[in-house]
Order: structure tokens, then sequence, then C-alpha cells
């Protein structure tokens, strides 16, 4: 019979009740919209915890204890007041999913190498700049998320995560991607919008189960013809670039569903679109000098959505 859950979020609660810590065992531990100011030192009295939530309260930092209940497969502190974390993040072998979104943090720990478990990474919303080089080794990491963060460039090793599944970085300031990116051969989405990238990399067509690219809000001024080589894409959005043509190898791109093209400086297309058979959507608002060619009523025929 499972342990107990213990859900005492949205209490207004400043301080963990002490009645907290006199239960036997307990799996899981909600706190989550208190104002909790910190985490009492004994916090490792509760052995055996799986799961703690922390999400919007009012922590400055995190106590040693914590890391000392290596049990723990989950833990939520975003949305706090946290400007650092210590090296003892290492000692949560068992952690799969860690989640310190929206704090001030500026580096994370080398020891976050250490959690060959972790599955799923939230870093969004802090001060980051750079990732350890020892993060190479989450071998089991199927989600990040850098968004809203300071990043300019991505490491060079961030290919080796070959069991990530889902890519956020938008909203920073990244210049380029790297080529070693198609060591990513399990992912599936990748979110880029809102970023300085002037170009993809080729090897951005290596990636045989990306179905998503978003790459809005960014100043691409072309797109590699290896775009074609993406048998699994379903959606792609380019809009508000600099582009002013499109690859006619897009039209190999067989399950193609939703292409953004709007605000860009395009003045024709490829004609290969209109053999798209999947397609449903194509938008090319907003690209002052297209003229829209004639076989956009033959994608209207078939039920594909057009907006010009």
């Amino acid at each position: 019979m499972p342990n107990p859950i213990l859900n005492l979020a949205h209490k207004q609660l400043t301080t963990i009740p002490s009645e907290v810590f006199k239960q036997a065992q307990v799996d899981a531990l909600y706190l989550d919209n208190n104002q909790i100011t910190q985490l009492p030192v004994n916090i490792n009295k509760l052995a055996g915890l799986k799961k703690i939530g922390l999400f919007h309260n009012l922590l400055r930092e995190l106590p040693e204890g914590l890391f000392e209940i290596t049990s723990l497969e989950q833990v939520d502190v975003s949305g706090n007041k946290l400007a650092s974390i210590p090296s003892s993040l290492g000692n949560l072998k068992n952690l799969r999913v860690w989640d310190v979104q929206h704090n001030h943090i500026e580096h994370i720990p080398e020891s976050i190498g250490q959690l060959l478990h972790l599955e799923y990474l939230y870093l969004a919303g802090n001060k980051l700049s750079s990732l350890p080089a020892a993060a190479q080794g989450l071998s089991s990491l199927a989600y990040i998320n850098l968004s809203n963060n300071r990043f300019t460039a991505l490491p060079d090793w961030i290919g080796s995560l070959n069991k990530l599944i889902e890519l956020r970085i938008f909203d920073n300031q990244l210049e380029a991607l790297p080529t070693n990116i198609s060591g990513l051969y399990s992912l599936r989405e990748c979110y880029v919008m809102n970023n300085r990238l002037t170009a993809l990399p080729a090897a951005i067509g290596n990636l045989p189960n990306l179905r998503k690219l978003m790459c809005e809000g960014n100043l691409l001024a072309s797109i590699p013809s290896e775009i074609g080589n993406l048998p699994a894409l379903t959606d792609l959005d380019l809009r508000n670039n600099k582009l002013t043509e499109i690859p006619g190898s897009i039209g190999d791109i067989v399950s193609l569903r939703y292409l953004d093209l709007r605000k860009n400086n395009l003045t024709t297309l490829p004609s290969s679109l209109r053999n798209l058979p999947q397609l449903v959507k194509l938008d090319v608002r907003l690209n002052k000098f297209l003229v829209a060619p004639a076989w956009f009523s033959e994608l209207r025929q078939r039920g594909c959505i057009v907006l010009e």
C-alpha cells in the first residue's frame, strides 16, 4: 500500500508545520503557492520522500538536508528567489525531475552530471549563460527547457544527449546552432524562437525524428536545402525572419502539415510546395512583395488553408 500524500498547497504557510515530521512515512509533500521563506535544516527527517513541490514560495536557498533525501525522484522549487544550487545536488541519484524555473540562478553545479536518471530538466527563466560540461553525462535526459535565459550559444557537447526528445531554448541570444546538433537523433521538438539566429546548420537535416521546428523571431536570411531531409517534420514555423527565398527541397518534407512563413521578405515561393501531400495550413501573410502563385488554388481545392 502506498505511503500518504500530504497536500498543503494554498494554505498561506510561512513554515512547514511540525506535524509533517511526525508522519511515519510520506511519499509526496506538496507545499506549492505558500509564503515559505526557508526549509528547516531537519527536512532530511522525511526519509523516503519521493516528491516535493515548493512551487511559488519565497525560498532564497535550499538546505543541505534536502539533498540528503536520496529517495527523491521529483523536486519542484520553481517560482522562488533562489540564486544558487548547492553542489550536493549530485547526491540525489534517483532524481528524475528537477524544476528550478523562474528563479535567479546564474550557475548550475558540475555535480548535476551525477544525476544519471534525470529525464526532465527545467531551467527556464533564470540568469544562465552556460551549462557545466558535466551535464553531457545526463544520459537519460528526454526534456530540457533553457528558455528565457542569457545563452548566446549551445554547448558543443549538446549532441551527446542522444535520448533528448524536446529542446526548448527560446527567448535567449543564440547566434547559431552547433553542427553536432545532428547527434540528437531522438529529438522530436525544437523550439528556438526569439533568438538571433542568422542561419540554420545543414546538420539540421540529420534529425530523422524531428516533428516540430519552431524558429519564429530570429534573423534567418536563408534555409539550408537539407531541410528537405526531415521525413517526420509536421510543423515548421519561420515567421518574422529575414527570408528572401525558400529552398525547393521543402517539397520533399512529405509529412509537413503546418508551414508559417509570415512576415519575411519573400517575393516568390517554390512550386514544390504544391506537392506536399499532408499540408493543411500555409500562412504567407505580411510578405509585402510576394506575388501569389496560381497553384494556391490547387491547395485550397484539396482543403489546405492558405492565408495571404
